[in-house]
């Protein structure tokens, strides 16, 4: 395949690799400035929230498919459907592209699933990333939140919050908190408690660094050439 990729940031530069890795071309490097994008077969995005939807609407318009991996736009997810759709376009979108975490959710799901025969447990997520993370929370806590809120009926809303700050006092019994906190160059940590006065229950996944994530992009370009539509990791692993 030949890629454009657009942001070459950290995950730029570590897609690139692993896309070289696996006998594909990056035909282009860009950040920002760009009109029309060169000939390829497939736009990885990974830029910015505030850039990300413009550049996804961009590339479609161009005939191009597009994989994202951008967080904190996905206020504008239903513009960039619709532009898909008119466009009889190919997207794919992911929070996280590693595996791992989607093995993770699968579990999250069955867990938050089994406690609404266990009221006495209390949930909450957690977050841990690099401090260039610029958006709160991740796009993955609120994916992960989102799951168990589609699975504990006791639980109807979410509240995220930034370390150091409090738990919020807006706060209620229906509410899922998610911690997040920044520090380092962590490249990712993701923790959902289940706790009770006489217990806790916690599952955690850890990224070791960023190649997992850069393969699951790469992974979900091959998987796209030929396809229209809107795809995401349940598809590419068939979960």
């Amino acid at each position: 395949m030949k890629i454009v990729l657009l942001g070459y940031g950290r995950m730029g530069h570590v897609i690139e690799k692993v896309a070289e890795s696996r006998g594909h071309e990056i035909v282009a490097k860009l950040n920002e400035g760009w009109t029309v994008l060169p000939e390829c077969d497939v736009v990885v995005e990974f830029t910015g929230p505030s850039e990300a939807p413009s550049n996804i609407i961009a590339a479609l318009k161009q005939g191009l498919p597009v994989v994202s991996g951008t967080t904190g736009w996905l206020e504008q997810w239903d513009n960039v459907a619709d532009h898909v759709e008119a466009l009889d376009g190919t997207f794919f979108y992911a929070s996280n592209f590693s595996i791992g975490v989607h093995l993770f959710r699968k579990i999250t799901k069955d867990l938050a699933r089994y406690m609404n025969s266990f009221p006495q447990y209390d949930v909450s997520v957690e977050e841990v990333h690099h401090v260039h993370k610029i958006d709160y929370p991740s796009g993955t806590a609120l994916t992960i939140a989102q799951d168990i809120l589609e699975q504990l009926a006791r639980k109807s809303d979410i509240q995220s919050y930034l370390a150091p700050a409090e738990l919020p006092g807006s706060v209620t019994e229906k509410t899922i908190p998610i911690h997040s906190i920044r520090e380092g160059e962590v490249p990712g940590v993701h923790r959902v408690t289940f706790k009770c006065d006489q217990d806790t229950i916690r599952i955690e996944h850890e990224a070791h660094g960023r190649e997992g994530l850069a393969l699951g992009a790469v992974l979900a370009a091959e998987y796209i050439q030929g396809k229209k539509g809107i795809f995401g990791m349940d598809n590419l692993l068939k979960l």
